[in-house]
Formats: C-alpha cells, structure tokens, sequence
C-alpha cells in the first residue's frame, strides 16, 4: 500500500449518542453522521476520545461502527481500534477493515506507560493485522506516554501507516516529525486552536472536536493557509479560537453534548465517569452564543435524507 492515502483535511472526532437508558442510539449516531459530512466535514472518526471509547463494549464499537460506515458510504469513516492491549486492538482493527473502515485510528496505550520501542513493536503489530490504513494518535495528557517524533519517523516508514493525530502541543516535536517522515505521510492536528500553527510546520489537517459545530469555518481558514492568504487565514483563526476553548471547557465532550442538545438535537448524556452535571447552564449558554456568533462559519442543523435502505 502507497503511504500517499488521503482521508481528508477536515474530519471531526465524533460523539457517540446514548439513549435515556444510557445505551448506544443507532438512529441518532445515523443522523450526527449525516449531520457533520453535510456542514463540511470530509468524514469522520468514530470510536475515539471524544466518542467516549473506553466505556463502548466490543459489541457497541461494531454496531456503531457500521450504522455509521452505512450513513455515509462516501465520506470517510476512520473507525477507532486503539487500547492499551495490543492483541485486543490487532482484533478490534481485523473487525474494523470488515466493517468497511477506510482506516483506524490507533492511539497511544495509556495506564501501561510503554516506552518508544514498545511503542514500535504495538503500532507495527496492528498494522500488520489489517490491511487497511493506520493513522497513529499521540495524546499525552490523557495517555501519559508521548509518542516522540522519531518514533514517529520510524513509524512512517510502514506501508499501511500513514498519519498521526498529534495531540501534544508541542510544535517542535510536530515541525521534528512533519520534516523526517515518509513521502506521503500525513500529520494532523489533535487540537482545533493548534491546526493553523501546526499547518505552518508541515501539519496536513484536523481531526477536530469543534468540526462538530465549526467545520465550515475550520475549511475555510485550512484553504485560505493553503492559497496562501495567511491573513486571512489567522482572522479566521481567531473567529473560531472562542468554540476551539469551549469545547473543552470541562471535560470532552461533556461540553459538546450539552451545546448539541441547546440546539435542539439531543445526543444523550455522557457516560460516567464523565458525568454531564460537571457543566453550568452558563457555560452551556456561553458555548450557544459561541455558535450563534460565528454565524455563516457554523452548522446548519436538518439532516438530508437518510442513505440507509
């Protein structure tokens, strides 16, 4: 497989929608799919932070996974396959390529805290239980090991591993890695208020939490840094910094799910031990004014038909 896979510039991490009960709501994960490949996102990432992963059961990831790689057949579904156990992860890929994915996502194993050969001996068995491709993902504040660039680097170099989701902040690791992977390797932003600074050393594109409510301001703002209009690429960086923070202003998504249900689609509560009473209506109200502000940069809501027979 040519490392020169394209899986988009703008996709958006995604929410997992629970019902009252609690238990995964297959028609509203259909319409959140729809929903944000028709604001602007070139696909999706399911089953990852954002999608609240650690607490899916093997069987919710699978029957989430596929509602979604059916609502939208043409756009991308990166579908999550990373833990901290390397044969479940090389069994969650191997179900993932089944499922229709156009790749995984990988992240970093957290709680085992492995060091930079571990690292290479995990990533490298994943991909080579799948055929598919492997975007990597290093996110340090939650996994507490960081991947570094020349692990990274070393990474690149097998054939069906072609990006990073880098989630550091650091951007003299991302210009490290950007300036030493592979041809055709791609580096994207793990944070929304990094992606213009991190496209300015080499970065690719986004894997967003804001691209739930912003993905229209964030192509816009990506096109205008790649035509070369870097002024007006930063005004649009600094119209889309307030929703960048708010998203996280506690943890995600709980803010994400109470700002879609104050616009009116109702997505579900979080999962303990994420527990949505950590948000105030005035944040809640603030995240609202937010949206409203950026205004022909943010979502529509209204789904178009479903794609489901």
């Amino acid at each position: 497989m040519s490392t020169d896979v394209d899986l988009g510039r703008v996709l958006t991490a995604m929410a997992t929608p629970f019902d009252i009960e609690g238990d995964l709501e297959v028609g509203r994960a259909e319409e959140l799919a729809n929903l944000l490949v028709a604001n602007g996102n070139d696909g999706v990432v399911v089953g990852g932070t954002t999608g609240e992963s650690p607490t899916l059961s093997h069987d919710e990831k699978l029957e989430l996974y596929r509602i979604v790689r059916r609502a939208i057949p043409d756009a991308v579904v990166v579908m999550g396959a990373g833990s901290n156990d390397t044969r479940s992860s090389m069994e969650l890929a191997h179900d993932c390529q089944e499922l229709g994915a156009d790749g995984v996502l990988a992240v970093v194993p957290y709680y085992n805290k492995p060091p930079q050969k571990s690292l290479v001996a995990h990533f490298k068995a994943i991909a080579g239980a799948i055929d598919i491709p492997v975007m990597l993902y290093n996110v340090p504040s939650r996994t507490v090991a960081n991947m570094a660039a020349e692990t990274t680097i070393e990474l690149s170099h097998v054939s069906n591993i072609v990006a990073l989701k880098e989630a550091s902040s650091d951007l003299a690791q991302v210009a490290a890695a950007a300036a030493g992977v592979a041809p055709g390797f791609r580096v994207y932003s793990g944070e929304d208020s990094l992606t213009l600074p991190m496209m300015s050393v080499g970065a690719y594109g986004v894997v967003s939490v804001a691209g739930h409510f912003a993905a229209r301001g964030i192509r816009a703002m990506i096109d205008a840094f790649l035509e070369g209009r870097v002024e007006d690429a930063a005004r649009l960086q600094y119209r889309l910094l307030p929703i960048f923070k708010g998203v996280f202003c506690t943890a995600s998504p709980i803010p994400t799910k109470a700002l879609f249900r104050v616009l009116g689609l109702d997505i579900g509560d979080t999962r303990l031990p994420l527990d949505m009473s950590e948000i105030t209506d005035t944040q809640v109200q603030a995240l609202k004014k937010m949206v409203d502000d950026l205004g022909e940069l943010a979502l529509t809501l209204g789904v178009p038909a479903s794609t489901t027979a």
